[in-house]
């Protein structure tokens, strides 16, 4: 897959099959329009390319909206990667950018710039200036400018339509199961190991802290999760927790997992998690010792959810 920083650094392509949108989370609903793109470009002998946003468009339309990502940049580009795509152009949106009126987007944007020869979008897209753009919009503008346009329709999963908003939700709340089945994969966090105070020697679980530099990643629910780490290409599996750890009179808010049968350095290495299952909410036990009994559980129960024991 080819990765391009703007729109201008793309060259057009003979036969350039197009979906458009922000795509966190990369999750099923994606992966139909994806799916989609792939089947096209295979029956005309054309190439699948993508063209998506960074910073999110929310977040700059809406500064002061708290929004967090599913993906930083690195894993959604790892993600459209595996899911097959060709060309990947991640162009920076602007206020500027956000005033392009959607029949100017179509011609300088999808047909100047990228000669669009089929267009796939997801159920509703709207697009251009104050979202004025639409499928209605596409149909009137592909004969004008010579492609055609497909609108996929919504993806439901038991009769619930699968969005980015609904994972976010349910991973506020710590429910990774649903998370986990609306995107078709684990929710990953991309981290740096750290050194931490070494509380989790003193409980008799060590463990390694994650620092993720990108302040825009959701962090799901405080808690502790049955996780896998993905370290130097191997990987590992384990108890992740999040939170600040009260019992111990914590303050700052941590990510830190302890690996199973794993005693290796590894500060300043790059680890991908994996959450697998959310285990229990954190709380603050009433002794050291106490905690130290949860922990032996979460261990157990971790260790059975990966078939360990």
């Amino acid at each position: 897959m080819r990765v391009y920083n703007s729109i201008d650094e793309f060259e057009p392509i003979q036969g350039a099959v197009v979906t458009t949108g922000t795509f966190d989370g990369v999750h099923i609903g994606h992966n139909t329009i994806i799916n989609r793109l792939k089947e096209v470009a295979r029956r005309i002998n054309g190439e699948t390319v993508l063209l998506t946003f960074f910073p999110h468009p929310r977040k700059v339309l809406q500064p002061n909206m708290d929004l967090y990502l599913l993906n930083t940049q690195e894993e959604k580009i790892k993600l459209l990667e595996a899911a097959g795509i060709d060309h990947l152009i991640i162009h920076p949106f602007t206020m500027e950018f956000s005033r392009l009126k959607s029949l100017d987007f179509v011609r300088d944007i999808l047909v100047n710039k990228m000669a669009t020869k089929k267009l796939v979008i997801g159920y509703d897209h709207h697009f251009g200036r104050n979202r004025q753009g639409s499928f209605d919009h596409l149909k009137e503008y592909g004969p004008l400018y010579g492609f055609d346009v497909e609108e996929i329709p919504a993806k439901d999963i038991e009769n619930v339509a699968v969005s980015s908003t609904k994972i976010r939700s349910a991973l506020a709340e710590g429910d990774v199961n649903t998370a986990n089945t609306y995107l078709g994969h684990e929710y990953t966090l991309t981290g740096e190991v750290v050194k931490g105070n070494k509380i989790g020697n003193q409980l008799g679980f060590p463990t390694a802290n994650i620092h993720i530099k990108e302040d825009y990643k959701l962090i799901p629910a405080d808690g502790a999760y049955a996780a896998k780490a993905i370290i130097k290409g191997v990987e590992h599996y384990g108890m992740m927790n999040i939170g600040i750890r009260p019992t111990v009179d914590g303050s700052k808010r941590v990510i830190e997992i302890h690996l199973f049968d794993f005693n290796e350095v590894v500060y300043g290495e790059t680890v991908q998690l994996k959450l697998v299952e959310h285990l229990r909410p954190e709380k603050k036990f009433d002794s050291v010792e106490l905690l130290k009994e949860q922990l032996q559980r979460d261990n157990i129960n971790a260790k059975n959810i990966f078939g360990l024991l």
